[in-house]
């Protein structure tokens, strides 16, 4: 157990005087009576304090004590009864787990302790209310960033400073450079939970910025060899990504995001890699990922357009036709 005393030094006094208020702040998290208040504090700071999380993660009972604002929520969950105040409050006290998360001198440790799993009732829950939204995508923007802090894209600069509470917007931004060395251990991590399911759910119900994070998470699965191996290995688990992922295609025909309509094609995209999912893509393809549908939604992306003609490359190579060039259905 670390002591918050042997914190390295901070050269200003400014920097010091502000170092004892979140000495201060941590400490008054193990009491429900100064919680909120530190919870709000904390999680307006987190950006600012680079070592906030290992002072989190070391600090006796301020883990137990997030937890417990967490599980303190379930009740409101079913029937769900959740206020703006509850919901503003467990959001504060997600956006410090997601500080914790994102660390990598915490994240092993986090992920070990499996406290992801603690905001997995949160994902099932299906309310269209404001609150129930935001407790959502926090709690979506926990697991994007205790895997996939490091993307290195702007392509999920989510949210507006004008979508409160603060904690959401910030838990949702990912931002950084390309590479990070244990996506694995958080891709083994996921697969052996029911993340896969609860996005598709979200994917298909949520809002469209939920939607947006969502398929973020699962692109990212995919790109993973294990991830696609996983989705790709029994008729079942394809099956239900190909659906979700059609009905939101069909969807986004009518109303355009082009932010989610870039990661609904880098799914497919990737999907196609997979020799069975390829065949069978062949046959489920939405046609408005074939016709000039999204034309006017992509004029600006090149990137999702070269993305898009090579999955359509990808599903006519190796397919065989007739005389006449026409597809052949399968043997």
């Amino acid at each position: 157990m670390h002591s918050l005393a042997t914190a390295a030094p901070v050269p200003t006094a400014l920097a010091q005087v502000d170092r004892e208020k979140i000495y201060q702040w941590i400490n008054e998290l193990s009491s429900p009576e100064t919680r909120e208040n530190a919870l709000l504090e904390l999680s307006k700071k987190r950006e600012s304090v680079p070592d906030l999380a290992p002072m989190l993660w070391h600090s006796f009972g301020t883990i137990a004590a997030l937890l417990q604002e967490i599980v303190n929520i379930y009740p409101s969950i079913n029937p769900p009864t959740l206020t703006a105040h509850q919901s503003n409050r467990v959001c504060n006290a997600l956006a410090l787990l997601q500080c914790v998360a994102s660390h990598p001198e915490t994240r092993s440790a986090f992920l070990a302790a499996h406290i992801p799993l603690f905001l997995y009732p949160f994902l099932h829950t299906v309310s269209k209310t404001r609150p129930f939204e935001y407790l959502r995508l926090t709690s979506l923007g926990v697991i994007v960033e205790t895997g996939f802090h490091h993307v290195g894209q702007a392509s999920l600069e989510l949210l507006t400073s004008s979508d409160p509470p603060a904690s959401a917007s910030q838990s949702s931004g990912i931002t950084g450079a390309l590479v990070k060395t244990d996506e694995q251990e958080v891709i083994n991590f996921l697969l052996t939970t029911e993340i896969i399911p609860l996005c598709l759910r979200i994917m298909e119900s949520g809002s469209e910025l939920s939607k947006t994070v969502a398929t973020f998470i699962l692109q990212k699965i995919l790109l993973d060899d294990t991830g696609l191996a996983y989705i790709c290995q029994t008729y079942e688990r394809f099956s239900h990504v190909a659906m979700i992922l059609g009905k939101m295609v069909l969807q986004l025909s009518k109303e355009p995001s082009a932010r989610l309509l870039k990661h609904v094609v880098r799914c497919y995209l990737r999907l196609s890699d997979n020799p069975r999912a390829r065949e069978a893509l062949r046959q489920c393809l939405p046609d408005q990922l074939k016709d000039t549908t999204f034309a006017q939604v992509l004029k600006d992306d090149t990137t999702t357009k070269r993305w898009l003609a090579q999955l359509v490359k990808n599903l006519q190579e190796g397919q065989v036709t007739d005389p006449r060039g026409i597809p052949l259905p399968p043997q």
